[in-house]
């Protein structure tokens, strides 16, 4: 499967300068690595805090929905 890395980037979120940027699989291997999701499951705002935890995810995801 070829990466589409331009066509990702347009979607991307992610505001930390890394190698793994508009790779997405690359990306979702290694904060899985580290118990972690990518930018791209939390909103913008809480993206800009870098905390990828799954804690964070569920905080922001209850913000964002209401639940």
């Amino acid at each position: 499967m070829e990466c589409k890395k331009e066509e990702n980037m347009k979607m991307c979120n992610c505001t930390y300068p890394c190698s793994k940027k508009g790779m997405c699989c690359e990306c979702i291997a290694y904060h899985r690595r580290l118990n972690e999701l990518p930018a791209c499951y939390f909103s913008n705002e809480t993206e800009r805090t870098f905390d990828r935890s799954i804690e964070k995810f569920i905080e922001d995801y209850k913000n964002r929905t209401g639940f």
